[in-house]
Parts: C-alpha cells; sequence; structure tokens
C-alpha cells in the first residue's frame, strides 16, 4: 500500500512521525553546513515551492532544547544520515525560528499585531531561560514584555537579535536563525497601501537580528523573491543571496524530474508523465554546468495534488493564492507589456532584463522590475539566458500550461472587474460573425466607455487596443487563431483573427489613432483600410483558402471611434 501523499504539511516532524510520502531533500543540510558560519543565506523560491518544509527539517536537525528529546530518528534512513561528518551536527545548537507566511492582513495594525505575536510565540518557547539565573531581571522584564505583546516596536525590532543574545548566554553555543517567507507581510503591506510601515518595521527586525550579529552561527531566510537591498538587507555583507538565478540549492526546492517520475510510478501514474510534463513542468534554475542544462524543476504541490486526484489534470497550485498583486501589476500595465503578453499566449518568447533586487514601488513604472517579480513569482521563466548572477538578459516564456491559463483567466478578469464582460462577449461574437455594424456599437461601448481603466492617460489607444487583442486571445482561442502585430504582404498587420473553420470569415483590422490632417474619424478609418488593402495583409489568409475575409479599420480619437469595413468575398 503506498504512502499517504503530504498534501497541506508543510511540518517535517509531522510528515515523519506519520510516515508520509517524503522526497528526500536532507542533502540541503549537508550543502548549508559546507557553505560555512556565519553568514545568512537568502533562498528566495515561488510559494508553495517546499520552502517551508525544508525550513522545519533544518529546526529539527540542528536544534538543541533542554526539555524536547533529540530528533534524530525524524533523520533515520535520509540520505543525510548517510553523512556522519554533518550528523554530528544534529541537535548541537539553539535555534531561533520564525514563519510570516500566513500574515497578509488589510492594514498595518492587523499586520503588526500577527507579526508581534510571532515573535511573542517563538519567545514563549523558549521560557526555561527564565527558569535559572541566566537573565537580569530587567532582561526578564523585557522578555516577559514580548511574551505580553506590551513591548515597544523598537523592542520587537530587536527581539531576534536580544533572544539570540540569551540563547548563546544559557547554552554558551551561538543559536541557529530560519525565519520563513519574510517577504509575505511585505506583499501585503504594498498591496493594502501599508509598505512604508511594514518595510520599516522588517528592516528593523532583520537587520538587527542578522547584521554583523557577535551571537550567530549562521542563518537561512526564505522567501518569494530578494525586496531590494536599501529596503529591508541594508548593509547586510554577510546576505548570500540563493535565487533561481543561482545554481546553488538548485535542485533543493521544487521537484526534479527524477524525483517526479519516482513519485508517478509508485502511485502507478507514470503513463501520464509527458502529460504531465506539459502541464506543470517548465521551471528554470541556475545556470548550465558544461554539458549539464538548467535544472528544470515541476511545482511540488501541483504534482502532489495531481497524484491525490488519482491523475486530474487542474490547476492546483494557481488556486492557493487569489493572485491579487499579480492581477495589480498586470492590470496597471503599460501598452508595450499588453503586447508582450500577446506574444506569451502565442507561446513566443520576450527578451527582459531579469534583477534579484525588487523595488515593489517601481513596479508599476519599470517593466523590468515587473518582469522580475513574475519570474520569482512563479509565473514565468527563462528559455534562455546570459551568464549573470544577479541581473541578466532573458528570453521569457509561461513555465507551463497551468501557468498560461492562470495568466489568461486574469486578462478575462480585467473585463469582468470593468464590469462590460457581458457587452465584451456580444461585440467580440458579432465580430467573428462579420456583423461589422453591430460589433461597432458594442465596441464604442464596451471598450472605450472603460477606457479609464485599462488606460490611464485617456490621450492614445495603446492601451486599450492591446487590452482588446489580449481579451481575444483568451476569449477566441477555441475557435479562432489570433495574431497581432505580424508581418503579412508588405508589411506589418495590427491584428488578424483566422478561424480554424475556414468556411468562416476571416477579419483583419488595423487601428489608426486620428491625425488633424485627415479632418474626420472616417476619413482616418477609410486610411486604415486603404492600409490593408495596399499592404495585402490578407495575403496568408487567402494562401490557406480563405474565401471570406472582412477588413475594419478603427480610428481613435480620445473616447471617440469610429469604425470602416469592407467585405471580401471570393466566389470562386
Amino acid at each position: 500500500m503506498s504512502k499517504k501523499l503530504p498534501i497541506g504539511i508543510d511540518d517535517f516532524r509531522d510528515l515523519r512521525n506519520a510516515d508520509y510520502y517524503y522526497v528526500d531533500k536532507s542533502l540541503f543540510i549537508k550543502e548549508l553546513i559546507s557553505a560555512g558560519p556565519g553568514k545568512v543565506t537568502l533562498i528566495p523560491r515561488p510559494r508553495r515551492f517546499g520552502k517551508t518544509l525544508n525550513m522545519t527539517m533544518l529546526k529539527y536537525f540542528f536544534e538543541k532544547h533542554e526539555h524536547e528529546k533529540s530528533y534524530t530518528q525524524l533523520f533515520e534512513g535520509l540520505k543525510i544520515a548517510k553523512h556522519p561528518e554533518y550528523m554530528q551536527h544534529q541537535g548541537k545548537y539553539p535555534v531561533i525560528f520564525l514563519t510570516f507566511k500566513d500574515i497578509k492582513e488589510g492594514d498595518w495594525a492587523s499586520c503588526y499585531d500577527k507579526l508581534k505575536r510571532r515573535i511573542s510565540a517563538e519567545f514563549e518557547r523558549h521560557t526555561y531561560l527564565l527558569q535559572k539565573n541566566t537573565l537580569t531581571q530587567q532582561q526578564q522584564k523585557d522578555f516577559d514584555n514580548i511574551i505580553n505583546r506590551s513591548a515597544s516596536q523598537s523592542a520587537y525590532e530587536d527581539s531576534i537579535k536580544d533572544l539570540a543574545f540569551y540563547l548563546a548566554k544559557y547554552y554558551g553555543i551561538k543559536p541557529v536563525i530560519l525565519i520563513d517567507e519574510y517577504d509575505t507581510p511585505v506583499h501585503a503591506g504594498f498591496l493594502y497601501k501599508y509598505y512604508d510601515k511594514v518595510i520599516s518595521f522588517m528592516r528593523g527586525l532583520m537587520c538587527s537580528g542578522l547584521k554583523g550579529n557577535a551571537n550567530l552561527t549562521f542563518g537561512v531566510v526564505t522567501g518569494i523573491m530578494r525586496v531590494a537591498k536599501e529596503s529591508i538587507f541594508s548593509g547586510m555583507n554577510n546576505l548570500k543571496v540563493c535565487s533561481l538565478l543561482n545554481n546553488r540549492y538548485a535542485d533543493k526546492f521544487g521537484l526534479t524530474e527524477p524525483e517526479v517520475k519516482a513519485l508517478l510510478a509508485t502511485y502507478k501514474l507514470s503513463k501520464e508523465f509527458d502529460a504531465v510534463c506539459m502541464w506543470y513542468n517548465g521551471y528554470r534554475v541556475g545556470l548550465p554546468k558544461g554539458k549539464v542544462a538548467f535544472t528544470r524543476l515541476y511545482n511540488p504541490w501541483s504534482i502532489l495534488s495531481f497524484v491525490d486526484e488519482e491523475g486530474v489534470f487542474a490547476p492546483y497550485w494557481v488556486n492557493t493564492s487569489d493572485n491579487k498583486l499579480v492581477q495589480e501589476f498586470m492590470r496597471k500595465a503599460s501598452a508595450d507589456i499588453k503586447q508582450d503578453f500577446e506574444l506569451i499566449f502565442a507561446n513566443k518568447p520576450v527578451r527582459k532584463k531579469i534583477c534579484e533586487d525588487i523595488v515593489f514601488p517601481s513596479i508599476d513604472k519599470d517593466s523590468n522590475t515587473l518582469w522580475s517579480f513574475l519570474v520569482f513569482a512563479g509565473y514565468m521563466t527563462w528559455q534562455s539566458r546570459e551568464r549573470m548572477h544577479i541581473k541578466c538578459d532573458a528570453d521569457l516564456v509561461a513555465p507551463n500550461r497551468e501557468v498560461l491559463d492562470c495568466l489568461k483567466n486574469l486578462v478575462s478578469q480585467w473585463f469582468s472587474e470593468a464590469t462590460v464582460i457581458e457587452d465584451y462577449r456580444i461585440m467580440l461574437n458579432n465580430l467573428v460573425r462579420g456583423n461589422v455594424d453591430d460589433f461597432a456599437e458594442y465596441f464604442q461601448k464596451t471598450v472605450l466607455q472603460s477606457m479609464s481603466y485599462f488606460d490611464t492617460t485617456q490621450n492614445t489607444p495603446e492601451r486599450v487596443y492591446h487590452a482588446f487583442v489580449l481579451g481575444m486571445l483568451v476569449s477566441l482561442q477555441e475557435t479562432h487563431e489570433v495574431k497581432s502585430n505580424r508581418e503579412e504582404g508588405f508589411g506589418r498587420y495590427d491584428v488578424c483573427l483566422i478561424p480554424k473553420n475556414h468556411h468562416k470569415p476571416g477579419i483583419i483590422i488595423e487601428f489608426k489613432v486620428f491625425k488633424k490632417s485627415e479632418k474626420t474619424l472616417k476619413v482616418s478609418a477609410q486610411k486604415a483600410l486603404e492600409q490593408i488593402e495596399a499592404q495585402k495583409y490578407e495575403a496568408g489568409m487567402r494562401a490557406l483558402g480563405l474565401k471570406h475575409i472582412v477588413k475594419i479599420g478603427i480610428a481613435f480619437k480620445a473616447k471617440r471611434v469610429f469604425v470602416a469595413s469592407r467585405d471580401s468575398l471570393q466566389t470562386k
């Protein structure tokens, strides 16, 4: 009988004691010890990639605790147990462990309250420090104030440093400090408009506890990304960042192909491997080494859920979060970024600069920051990249079908939130049938009525145009091939809709911004039609055998629009 699958189990002790299926990542311990003492390692990975499970594994491996038995039995039979020189570190260090993974509050007061509760709980875990004359009277009072959540904010910011001092004094051994999902409160702070306050607190907490801490054996911090050094990790010269761009720990988070194959074989699903690759594979980590390609990873949450559901393919990972932050960034994206997403939806890579440092306030102003965020959050990966670590140019794609479908759903939600979704569907239905007059009426009503939602400038149509194209890519993917800004004939058309049923009409659309020299919108729209014909944009569809082609010219002037069309039907 196969073991139970650890769906939602992220505590290493619980997993091992209950004999769940475990993908052995214990050599993470060996690699970490080999890196040497005194360092703080930041390991950013997408959510649900096993960060908390690995961090609790470190906690139970290293922790020396006076009132609990050794956790040696948890590591019996694992790969690390075959290395006695590393097993000698087991149970030898006091440990400070904090996880902020569930702190996603909608206001600073609630966030701060939860941060205090987490810190208070960790102090309470070490109340044995109060039972002997290790601490002075004032230190005991400060300790109690942290537990009672009555201490000042500055005391909470210094809490990790103070607890490390107390533990080192008690044991005569410097502690290991583990901080899991440090940036979850930061993401919430940016989304709910208390970013400066949470950044200020986290900077105080992290720098006080980890920067130049004389009472530190080593520290490990996980999160989704590295928030810019000047924001949280200011002046931390002992910080080693091991992101998706680095080879170190590349196979310790997420599932490798051999691990996935072994899991599928155990649960008699090996025949589904190729489809599993399409749905859940694709994440690239590090740089190639000689003849060894990038480390390619599978999303562990999706793989475990797929096996647990006995081989049912579904978007498991993307459904574990509301994706609000990603949706907010994408909705505010420039016309160029929306055009890039058109390429991604067409399974074409986009060349972008990726940087480890994320400055959140710059995300909706700096496209490189947005693309970096999407890579480290797990919504993008690279087909190829330059051999630089902190910053590099990369050819980005969606990692797999699960994520690509998620991105398309986010586009659909833009229209839904703009309360135009039903009109949009009617508009597209008229378009693909060649009912241009009705299409024009709904185009004016839906897209331009929502211009303030899709285009903050209201003076140029580019964002509206690209939001319109993205909507078509999502809504018409079952019945049409949607192409945008492609070369055809003697030029480059704006939009081309090729029906999969070649008996249906093909659609060519050209957009024009009104020029004063053209005097009226109607003249501009006619110019767009003339361009379609002069540049022979219909050549490709004719070559496919389409007889019926509808040519549409659309002219913009702020929120006004005029649509002109010509219906070209070959009878022979």
